[in-house]
């Protein structure tokens, strides 16, 4: 059934598919709890989830958890060496059954001390060889859909979605072309971030650096912002720039290495964003999970040679840690404020001819994904 704020309401400005000639989507979608809840199955429980890095789950018995929405899930290695993925509860009465990451000899369900493999069967149950029909087959855990993907783990709670390589298309040659040591890389750490913004402004301050000279001043010092291009394909979009200004500018020093380029990121659908900078290989996750209609915790993961951080890429990270993400999170946090303000309602998008690092048609792209899988009716002349 379709929700009627998300048909074109009295006061929209239509939304149009030709990011040129279109206004942004209604404010509404930024802060109304009923599309909040209607985006948890049109959009996070239909599509790929970034959960972790396949160096944190390399030996059997290694596990990692992540929670998309309210459906909690864990993904370990088997003792034959196979990544399995499961919901994070126990079929005896819907305890969770691990937390964070760790490795463990077996599975026990804290509350009544069921017991499980690591390929998701019920090893022993307490108390049940008298209990009349207990069949353990049962009760085995039910299983959820896992990639790799350039050492990243995905999880979907779709078990007829595609599968993930097959719908990004030319993502991986483009990882790879950038960062060539991309499988040599491991897991270094995990810095978390809580923004009272809805998800999708933090996704739409990502995909335009339109905001980049005024907001971000070592970012332009560090990136050659005349060739900098954002490029979007159907699932995902790249943006990408040449060589650095300076290998000593304000963002952070550093060497030519196996990253010899000046920036390259990528917004992977419906909510993370892959980073790569300059000098020694590196690449990094910031993914975007919404708690509330109007706050989100953001997790960036840092993955590196051997998963130990050298001082080159600690300047990085630091200036990621106490530089770049305060400039966006207060951007962001100011937006969610002005979305609920009486005085807007819609912007226009910003998109010139030649597509230059100032414009925002890959916005656009992210927000036309959002309204086709809510099913969006915003177009007048269309009825799409």
């Amino acid at each position: 059934m379709t929700l009627p704020i998300l048909n074109l309401m009295p006061g929209d400005l239509p939304f149009r598919a030709d990011p040129s000639d279109s206004y942004t989507l209604p404010a509404r979608f930024y802060h109304d709890p009923a599309i909040w809840e209607h985006e948890k199955q049109a959009i996070f429980y239909r599509s790929w989830n970034y959960a972790g890095h396949v160096s944190q789950v390399a030996e059997p018995g290694a596990f990692l958890t992540v929670r998309i929405h309210e459906q909690n899930v864990f993904v370990a290695r088997t003792r034959a060496g196979e990544l399995k993925a499961f919901y994070n509860v126990c079929p005896h009465r819907g305890h969770e059954l691990v937390s964070g990451t760790g490795r463990k000899n077996v599975i026990t369900c804290p509350y009544h001390a069921w017991a499980f493999d690591f390929d998701g069967t019920l090893k022993s149950a307490r108390n049940t060889e008298t209990v009349k029909g207990f069949d353990k087959s049962q009760f085995s855990l039910k299983e959820v859909r896992v990639e790799v993907f350039c050492g990243l783990v995905l999880v979907n709670l779709d078990a007829d979605a595609m599968p993930f390589a097959e719908q990004m298309g030319d993502l991986e040659s483009e990882i790879r072309h950038y960062v060539p040591s991309v499988d040599d890389l491991q897991f270094a750490q995990r810095d978390t971030y809580e923004v009272e913004a809805n998800w999708k402004v933090l996704v739409d301050n990502f995909l335009e650096c339109y905001h980049c000279h005024p907001a971000h001043k070592d970012f332009v010092d560090l990136v050659d912002m005349d060739s900098y291009r954002t490029i979007t394909s159907k699932y995902y979009s790249s943006q990408c720039a040449g060589n650095p200004k300076s290998l000593s500018n304000r963002a952070f020093s550093f060497q030519p290495g196996d990253v010899d380029f000046g920036y390259a990121g990528w917004y992977v659908w419906p909510n993370f964003t892959i980073w790569a900078y300059p000098g020694e290989a590196n690449l990094s996750v910031l993914q975007m999970n919404p708690t509330a209609p109007e706050r989100c915790v953001e997790f960036q993961d840092w993955f590196v040679k051997d998963g130990q951080v050298t001082d080159q890429l600690r300047d990085a990270i630091n200036y990621q840690i106490d530089v770049l993400q305060p400039e966006d999170i207060g951007l962001c946090e100011s937006v969610q404020k002005g979305l609920k303000s009486s005085g807007y309602n819609q912007g226009r998008f910003v998109v010139d001819a030649g597509k230059t690092e100032l414009s925002e048609h890959a916005v656009h792209h992210f927000q036309n994904l959002v309204a086709e899988a809510l099913g969006a009716n915003l177009d007048p002349e269309t009825g799409t």
